[in-house]
């Protein structure tokens, strides 16, 4: 990345020229599922994390899905066509995102200036609004609705994959 990444005010900028509504509660830092649903109280909606994935080819993608999915990342490269998934490090995750672990989120999108990253997102969580993600820093949280979640990604330049991940649980076959 050769600009530095934008900051969450940034990103909200960005979100009002737009004309996408957006809401954010602040909150301490959360690195997980499990920290993040014992701190943000009743934040309404559907609360999704993100998966910062590389394949054995050297292709970076994002999956975002519900929270409580445990989807099995073989099983989502097959459906993806792709070869092997692995976690994509830290350092491409700020190189390509610039959003350090914790932090992943579909808003990082906006920063992937150069489309390195495919985003690919759960069928069942567009049925949900408002969707929550952290706005590129994980002591905040920032509600959006999934049509306007489609226009962000596409004003990244980003066209997301859009996959039925109900059938891809861990232990499901």
């Amino acid at each position: 990345m050769s600009d530095p990444p934008l900051t969450p005010e940034e990103l909200f900028q960005f979100l009002d020229a737009l004309g996408i509504a957006h809401s954010t509660a602040i909150h301490p830092p959360v690195f997980t599922v499990a920290e993040a649903t014992a701190l943000r109280g009743k934040l309404p909606g559907g609360h999704c994390k993100s998966l910062f994935l590389k394949d054995k080819r050297g292709s970076f993608w994002l999956a975002v899905m519900l929270e409580e999915r445990r989807t099995d990342l073989n099983k989502l490269a097959a459906r993806l066509g792709a070869p092997r998934f692995s976690f994509g490090g830290s350092n491409d995750l700020y190189r390509i995102l610039g959003v350090r672990p914790g932090s992943v989120t579909p808003f990082a999108l906006i920063n992937d200036r150069e489309h390195r990253v495919t985003a690919v997102l759960d069928r069942d969580m567009l049925a949900n609004s408002p969707l929550n993600y952290h706005p590129l820093a994980n002591d905040r949280t920032t509600a959006i609705s999934p049509d306007d979640l489609l226009r962000f990604i596409a004003a990244c330049g980003h066209r997301p994959r859009i996959v039925d991940l109900t059938d891809l649980e861990r232990g499901a076959s």
